[in-house]
């Protein structure tokens, strides 16, 4: 999500890494409806919507004895208004912070969420300002 110049990452808490907001599909909802909900309940800003379909993966990566692929779908969303609600206890593991797109790029713990992050800067700093959706 972006608020003009600036990108909102998550740090882990426990490890102080920089990750994109993500999570799950439920049932009755889109990729798009997942991934405002997600960022709303991650980030606590709720005045938000998804202005360009970045894309999807496959990511493959072992934790420990086991080996996950996972599905990622990937929005970019602006911040409409500083309005906060409600974040949930098992979303505290990660705490908000906002970073230059520099920064963010530069910080980010995956060499596939940098990616993303490149392309919707270059649909920030295009002439449409990211209203391609």
């Amino acid at each position: 999500m972006f608020d003009r110049d600036r990108v909102l990452v998550l740090r882990s808490v426990r490890y102080g890494d920089l990750r994109l907001p993500k999570g799950h599909i439920e049932d009755d909802e889109s990729t798009r409806e997942a991934a405002l909900r997600e960022v709303a309940e991650e980030s606590g800003y709720i005045d938000i919507e998804a202005v360009a379909d970045l894309g999807e993966q496959d990511v493959e990566y072992d934790l420990g004895e086991r080996h996950i692929i996972r599905h990622e779908h990937y929005y970019m969303m602006r911040l409409l208004g500083p309005r906060q609600g409600h974040r949930p206890i098992a979303d505290w593991k990660f705490m908000p912070e906002w970073l230059t797109w520099d920064d963010a790029i530069a910080n980010l713990e995956f060499d596939e969420e940098r990616r993303w992050l490149v392309q919707a800067r270059e649909i920030w700093a295009s002439d449409d300002g990211g209203e391609t959706t």
